[in-house]
């Protein structure tokens, strides 16, 4: 009879670690362990705000590293990838950006996230409409979502002269600066705006047919 109970209860376990672990809640956190676990996308996705305000602390490289990685690999339409990263780091890349945009905020880092608009996919329905805009913004997304999961914060920044911008960091003719991402360590007190949770209804923004 206690080796039926025990077979019962080695299922009851089992069951468990497939729901969440053995012996945890469905809230994730282990008896007598304090540790969380991993965010699901939806509460990362919540979670991040734009941080305006950041602490002077560098960003580590392989933080940096990271977020490049979630760029590369981003959807393209038919792959394409055409999409060029500028990662300003140095005291003169940084003060140059902040010269041009008073939306840089003095991050430690900024990228120029720009796209190649000879190399985007072209609409065969419209000759003028390209994918360049819509590919260089699945790549933002997922280097803003990448930040924040390391503890970054970042703020998507489109107020700057593509022009300006160009001329001072030699960007090429073919390149066209779509945003700037400003990512770094949030200054202490860091916190989303009023503005940050005013999001319509659902109903509003979805249509069944």
């Amino acid at each position: 009879m206690k080796s039926v109970e025990c077979i019962t209860a080695l299922f009851a376990c089992a069951s468990l670690v497939f729901a969440g672990g053995c012996g945890e809640s469905s809230g994730g956190t282990a008896s007598g362990n304090s540790e969380r676990t991993k965010p699901s996308f939806l509460q990362l996705a919540k979670e991040r705000f734009s941080v305006r305000y950041y602490a002077k602390t560098p960003v580590e490289q392989e933080k940096i590293d990271a977020i490049l990685e979630a760029a590369r690999v981003a959807p393209t339409a038919k792959n394409l990838q055409p999409f060029h990263i500028y990662v300003l780091k140095s005291k003169e890349a940084l003060a140059k950006i902040n010269a041009l945009s008073r939306c840089a905020y003095n991050a430690p880092v900024v990228f120029i996230v720009c796209y190649d608009k000879s190399n985007a996919w072209v609409s065969p329905f419209d000759a003028n409409d390209n994918s360049g805009v819509m590919d260089s913004s699945i790549v933002g997304t997922h280097m803003m979502l990448e930040a924040f999961d390391q503890g970054l914060g970042s703020c998507w920044v489109k107020f700057f002269d593509p022009k300006e911008v160009s001329a001072a960091f030699d960007i090429p003719a073919n390149l066209t600066p779509s945003f700037l991402l400003d990512v770094g360590y949030p200054q202490k007190g860091a916190a989303p705006t009023k503005m940050h949770f005013e999001k319509r209804d659902i109903k509003d923004l979805a249509t069944y047919k």
